[in-house]
């Protein structure tokens, strides 16, 4: 099974087993992760998934939409590597994935 490798705000890291198909929100959320609010659900409406990606699969994930660029702008901890978790389908594609914990308050 493909893994995806997390980090917390603390730096400490976790590997979990990815299922494809969910995004990576909802496999950081299942794995326990309470500092990931997702307050949302995953609809894209608030940043509470805001995660920092591993700039070598930046190319990998699928282009940032309008609605999610719109949320991040209004992130102070936005940076070039920033996305939503909720936006991104995980895949085998993005086995070794790593990516930090922001989650906007």
């Amino acid at each position: 099974m493909a893994k995806l490798i997390v980090l917390d705000r603390t730096g400490s890291e976790t590997i979990l087993d990815g299922q494809p198909g969910l995004s990576i929100m909802e496999i950081v959320r299942q794995a326990g992760f309470d500092e990931m609010l997702a307050l949302c659900g995953g609809c894209c409406s608030c940043a509470t998934c805001h995660v920092h990606v591993d700039e070598a699969f930046l190319e990998a994930l699928p282009a940032i939409s309008e609605d999610e660029n719109d949320l991040l702008d209004g992130s102070e901890h936005r940076q070039s590597n920033s996305r939503l978790s909720c936006q991104i389908r995980f895949s085998d594609e993005l086995n070794g994935l790593k990516v930090r914990i922001v989650g906007d308050l």
